[in-house]
């Protein structure tokens, strides 16, 4: 077993060389976020999308073109509006009265980074309408079904205090985000240098490409091969059954928790740990991976009671009691 955790190790630290260089690349745009830069990478090693939730002027928007333009692929921005159709995300079918015949025009879904900005701000309908492209990676035109490329990342933007004219994301459709980011202000450092960089009238931002689609789509095959002892599976279990069943797991956490995870939450809680262990260049996955990256997989997950918002509980609050007080392999 060591032998085959040292080839795994070996091979992480050829195919993660991008790694650097990705990171480096935003950083000339996003200043601080270091956390932000990593998940997205998290998100993009693991295929699996992310929706990020943060006030706005956060440079959410700006994180997920950076990335995208320091990425040799295909990107597109949609803004979700009020009067946004379904047939404005995927594509319709257009007639030709001429020949009395149906053509598909494929909408902008059919890219490989995928922009969603306010997300909320759009109808149920229309975010349902991405259903389909983030779980299965196609999307269906009248009776034809399409394979979208690959990568393919669906990175979500939501503003969480704005209320008027946003909508609930369905359970359904939060559930196929892999993570959900809490960003936050800058550090007073950062900040400043901030001010130094953007206080100008004219923005100008140079980002080089430095990775390809081959590159991720290796990454991803070696992130699959990385090593989950039988003691952390036991672990991403307990966690998400204690969602579930907490006094199973003496957590006195019952009354403050309406629904738990889903089954989901179990596979990408691994998924995302050896994307994250990848990221440290490491090919095996240890249980501090685990507790760093389970609240952005769990608190879009878990439908927290009335009586944790009465006492002004959130999701995260819940969760990290559940990871202080869980016996840690």
């Amino acid at each position: 077993m060591d032998t085959g955790i040292t080839a795994i190790n070996d091979r992480v630290k050829e195919d993660s060389v991008f790694v650097a260089a990705l990171r480096a690349e935003m950083e000339k745009v996003i200043i601080g976020q270091k956390y932000l830069i990593d998940r997205l990478i998290v998100g993009l090693l693991a295929n699996g999308h992310v929706l990020l939730e943060g006030v706005p002027g956060l440079a959410k928007t700006l994180s997920v073109k950076t990335l995208a333009a320091a990425m040799s692929t295909s990107f597109q921005r949609i803004q979700f509006t009020p009067d946004l159709l379904p047939a404005d995300l995927i594509g319709t079918l257009v007639y030709s009265p001429k020949d009395g015949t149906f053509t598909t025009k494929k909408g902008p879904v059919f890219a490989n980074i995928i922009l969603a900005d306010e997300i909320n701000r759009a109808p149920a309908k229309v975010q349902s309408a991405l259903l389909e492209a983030m779980q299965e990676r196609q999307v269906t035109i009248g009776q034809e079904t399409f394979r979208l490329p690959e990568p393919f990342l669906v990175l979500a933007t939501e503003n969480p205090i704005e209320q008027e004219g946003t909508y609930p994301l369905p359970e359904a459709q939060v559930d196929r985000f892999m993570l959900k980011l809490k960003i936050t202000y800058p550090k007073l450092d950062e900040e400043r240098r901030i001010l130094d960089a953007m206080s100008v009238t004219d923005k100008k931002f140079s980002v080089t490409p430095v990775v390809r689609p081959e590159a991720i789509l290796r990454a991803r095959k070696v992130v699959d091969e990385i090593y989950v002892d039988d003691k952390i599976k036991d672990y991403v279990l307990s966690i998400v059954f204690a969602t579930r069943e907490p006094e199973t797991y003496k957590l006195q956490i019952k009354d403050y928790i309406r629904y738990g995870a889903s089954p989901r939450a179990t596979i990408y809680l691994t998924l995302a740990a050896k994307a994250f262990a990848f990221l440290q260049g490491r090919g095996y996955v240890t249980p501090q991976d685990i507790k760093s990256i389970a609240p952005d997989v769990l608190r879009h997950r878990i439908l927290i009671s009335y009586e944790a918002e009465a006492e002004e509980l959130t999701a995260d609050d819940i969760i990290a009691r559940m990871l202080n007080e869980l016996p840690v392999p």
